[in-house]
């Protein structure tokens, strides 16, 4: 089974402007970088510098509700 690692930073003065950034990682292998911000998500893709995958929040609400596997919470 792949073994999965995220790690995150916050700048260092939280500014509304900046994005939160998630490094990816399978089996130490960088999948990409995930980047949060108040108005959207993107995806960078480790193999990528140049485009990123943007969703709205609404967007990403029924992309996960669609595509996602429903798990019970804990």
């Amino acid at each position: 089974m792949a073994r999965h690692d995220v790690s995150f930073a916050i700048p260092q003065k939280f500014v509304l402007s900046k994005d939160v950034e998630f490094n990816v990682r399978s089996n130490e292998a960088k999948l990409g970088t995930l980047l949060i911000s108040k108005g959207n998500i993107e995806w960078v893709p480790a193999s990528n510098t140049v485009r990123k995958y943007r969703l709205t929040w609404e967007a990403f609400a029924d992309f996960m509700e669609s595509k996602g596997t429903v798990r019970k919470m804990r």
